[in-house]
């Protein structure tokens, strides 16, 4: 595995962190709701490390040949992201909202928490380090056994997945921060995005299983 091989990685891995999908609505919500985007990001690559755990260890692939180990980490996470998605569409939440340090506290490790969950049990994240990620691995002749070379890459994605999520985050947060009712709107579309995308994937898995 050369400089070229993981530039090449980086560069690919980039475009498709960059393509909103759930983690992206999840960082504007918590960046609009929460003091800060940090809790929900370290979430989020929370779960990506436990797809790199899973891919390094050839677990991933067994549960990809699963239909059913398949099928029913899918319906979770779609199942997970419309509750949380109606739960933003219920209550919106504002910027700045004053909490004691307590709540605050709490709030983070739930914030934290969600993120993980949403990241972990997404089966398209799965499917990127079963599909995009091999095509980067050096088999015969390698310097690095491949699951060594499978994390190296995983953590290059988890690096993409925080610069990118952080930064729509503090985005978000610093172009709406002072405008409540935008603040608002924007964090419902979050939250009808992750409804949608859940609804869609638990459709579209039940549909094929």
């Amino acid at each position: 595995m050369d400089s070229g091989t993981l530039l090449s990685f980086l560069a690919l891995d980039l475009l498709l962190v960059c393509v909103p999908g759930a983690d992206w609505a999840y960082a504007i919500s918590a960046g609009l709701r929460d003091r800060s985007p940090v809790p929900a990001v370290a979430g989020l690559v929370t779960g990506y490390a436990l797809h790199t755990v899973l891919a390094a260890a050839g677990l991933a692939v067994l549960v990809a040949g699963s239909p059913a180990v398949l099928t029913a980490l899918t319906v979770a996470g779609a199942a997970y992201l419309v509750w949380l998605g109606w739960g933003v569409l219920r209550r919106p939440g504002v910027p700045g909202a004053g909490d004691g340090p307590r709540a605050v506290a709490a709030g983070r490790r739930r914030t934290f928490l969600r993120g993980a969950t949403i990241s972990g049990l997404n089966p398209k994240g799965l499917l990127l380090y079963l599909s995009v990620l091999p095509q980067f691995l050096t088999l015969d002749g390698a310097r690095l056994p491949v699951p060594v070379q499978t994390t190296v890459l995983g953590l290059l994605h988890m690096a993409c997945c925080a610069a990118v999520y952080l930064t729509v985050g503090l985005l978000a947060r610093a172009v709406l921060g002072a405008r409540p009712a935008a603040a608002r709107a924007v964090t419902r579309t979050s939250g009808a995005a992750m409804l949608g995308i859940g609804a869609f994937l638990l459709v579209q898995r039940l549909a094929t299983f």
